[in-house]
C-alpha cells in the first residue's frame, strides 16, 4: 500500500511539472532575435566605456589619473602631458597624452567613474566586446574618445581649478528608469536607444 501511495504521489508531481511546461506553450515567446534586434538594459547598467568632449572638442580629460587610481583591477593606465598654446586638447593645464583600459581586467565597478573630477570618463550600455585576440580588449584613447561632434557642456576654461559646471550631469541623467533619458546621458546610449527589446534595430 506504502509503494501504491508513493507512485500517486510520483504522478502527482509529473503532472504538476507537465503543467508548468504546458502553461508556457500559449505564451508570448521572449527570445529576442539578436544581434537584429537588442534587449534593452538598464540605464545605470556598466558597459563599455568611454572619454567625453566638451561642445567645442575639447577632451574632458585632464590626466589627473584619478581614475587609474580608483581602479580595483589596475586596469586604467594614464600618461599626462602639458597642454601648448599652439595644441590645447583640454581647458585645464594637462591633458592625457595616453589612455588604455584593459577592458579583460576590469570589473565595471564604475568607480573610474566617480572618482573623475570633469566627468569624462562614463560607463555606457554598450555590452558588446567580443573578440579573437586578447590586444583587442585594451582599448586605447582613440577607440574611447567621442567623436567632436558629440561633445557636450562649455568647457571650464574661465572657471577655476577647471571645473565643468555640470560636473555629476551624467550620474544625474542615467539615475533614472526612463531608458530613453538613461541613454541620452553617453555617446554610445544615445546610439543603441533605438534598438528596443522585440522590435526592429
Amino acid at each position: 500500500m506504502s509503494d501504491h501511495r508513493k507512485n500517486l504521489f510520483n504522478v502527482g508531481a509529473l503532472v504538476r511539472g507537465l503543467t508548468t511546461t504546458f502553461s508556457y506553450m500559449f505564451k508570448k515567446k521572449p527570445t529576442v532575435q539578436y544581434p537584429s534586434v537588442m534587449k534593452q538594459h538598464a540605464p545605470r547598467f556598466h558597459g563599455l566605456h568611454e572619454l567625453r568632449r566638451y561642445a567645442d572638442g575639447k577632451e574632458r580629460c585632464i590626466g589627473c589619473e584619478l581614475c587609474a587610481i580608483a581602479c580595483q583591477a589596475n586596469a586604467i593606465t594614464v600618461i599626462g602631458a602639458e597642454n601648448s598654446p599652439e595644441d590645447r586638447r583640454s581647458p585645464g593645464e594637462r591633458f592625457a597624452a595616453r589612455y588604455e583600459i584593459d577592458e579583460l581586467r576590469c570589473i565595471f565597478c564604475g568607480l573610474c567613474e566617480e572618482a573623475c573630477p570633469t566627468d569624462a570618463i562614463v560607463l555606457t550600455p554598450r555590452f558588446e566586446m567580443a573578440d579573437y585576440r586578447r590586444g583587442a580588449f585594451v582599448y586605447a584613447k582613440d577607440r574611447l574618445l567621442v567623436p567632436p561632434e558629440a561633445g557636450v557642456g562649455t568647457p571650464p576654461d574661465e572657471r577655476p581649478n577647471g571645473i565643468p559646471a555640470d560636473l555629476g550631469g551624467v550620474f544625474r541623467a542615467k539615475d533614472t528608469v526612463d531608458i530613453t533619458a538613461g541613454y541620452e546621458a553617453t555617446h554610445r546610449g544615445h546610439i543603441l536607444k533605438d534598438h528596443t527589446r522585440g522590435g526592429a534595430a
